[in-house]
């Protein structure tokens, strides 16, 4: 890896061309460009204007239907992350672009009250962070996922969120209201203690140390945590399953989950970039387990299969993961949230006349 050539900050590297274009651009003759190919750009943040902001989801390897997702792309720039595909629908590459064009969700909390004031609503649960993460860096300038959260204690209905970015605690006194309720459960995610991991693999993340803080902080308050050790990395993280399990619930967490990473469509290419560049020495090793996980391709999209794998090596890793939670977390799992406390807070106001 040449260190001048690498973008510091980032998880990937290059900005594949996009499936959807025609044409794409390639650098065939460098010394004929007058300027780099690519360039260390600043995050932009891009304003869009969704009709609907609830995204709904039948697919059996997910424990919530409903999730919003006030931003799309992310600056965490995790290299694995399963979301930079759907960055190519919006006429972005799933690469950089995933991490320094970022589309924002003005208007998620007018949108969320619309559909909870409709007649035909049903309360149900709603994920935050289904595909991005709600707490990424922008969010402590606008506040939209907070916005979010001020309406699901508003309404009472049940909200779960997934996130690495210990900014959460800035939410604390809505998530104590609501952890009164039983109207919300937190999932932080860590996958490495090691330091020099997340920086490499994670880039613009907290530290695992400041996360296991969190995981303290939110139990403090009352409201239900869960480890998630997303994704499992055989040859890189795949040691650290039980440390993880152990750290997360000597901070108080209930329970855990995991996934084995999976490469599909261009995280493919991003993903053997990143490999390569940082793990030079084990990156065919780690490729053939990951393959070894997943029928004998690094993408898989058969349901199950492609989250916890399959095969000796994905039963090795799920084997130490039971038992780690049953030694250190009991077996426990996440309370039930309520979706019976669902309201319109004027319901029964007389309303006037002008």
């Amino acid at each position: 890896m040449n260190p001048s050539e690498y973008f510091k900050g980032r998880g990937a590297q290059i900005n594949p061309n996009n499936k959807f274009f025609s044409n794409q651009y390639v650098q065939e003759h460098i010394e004929g460009l007058d300027e780099e190919f690519l360039g260390a750009e600043k995050t932009q943040f891009i304003p869009t204007h969704p009709k609907s902001i609830i995204s709904k989801s039948n697919s059996p390897d997910l424990r919530f239907e409903r999730s919003i997702n006030p931003y799309q792309g992310c600056e965490h720039g995790c290299i694995y992350c399963y979301a930079r595909n759907s960055h190519e629908y919006w006429g972005f590459s799933a690469g950089l672009d995933f991490e320094r064009k970022i589309l924002v969700k003005h208007n998620a909390a007018q949108l969320l009250e619309h559909e909870f004031r409709k007649s035909s609503y049903q309360p149900d649960l709603i994920m935050l962070s289904g595909n991005t993460d709600c707490y990424q860096p922008i969010e402590r300038k606008l506040g939209i996922t907070r916005s979010l959260l001020e309406l699901m204690l508003k309404y009472r209905n049940p909200v779960s969120i997934i996130s690495k970015n210990v900014l959460m605690r800035r939410d604390f006194d809505i998530l104590r209201e609501l952890a009164a309720l039983n109207l919300v459960s937190v999932a932080v995610t860590i996958n490495s203690l090691r330091e020099e991991v997340r920086q490499k693999m994670e880039p613009r993340t907290a530290t695992a140390s400041a996360r296991l803080k969190l995981i303290e902080g939110l139990t403090g308050i009352g409201v239900p945590v869960m480890l998630m050790i997303a994704p499992i990395v055989p040859g890189i993280n795949s040691d650290e399953i039980s440390d993880l399990i152990r750290s997360g619930a000597d901070a108080g967490a209930m329970t855990a989950s995991y996934t084995i990473v999976r490469l599909n469509g261009q995280i493919g290419g991003i993903f053997k970039d990143w490999l390569y560049q940082n793990y030079p020495d084990r990156a065919e090793k780690v490729l053939h387990w990951i393959e070894a996980c997943h029928g004998g391709k690094i993408n898989d999209t058969d349901f199950g299969r492609r989250i916890k794998g399959d095969g000796n090596m994905a039963e090795s890793l799920q084997h130490l993961f039971k038992l780690s939670v049953r030694k250190y977390m009991n077996n426990g799992v996440l309370p039930p949230l309520r979706r019976d406390l669902f309201r319109l807070p004027d319901a029964g106001m007389q309303l006037g006349l002008f």
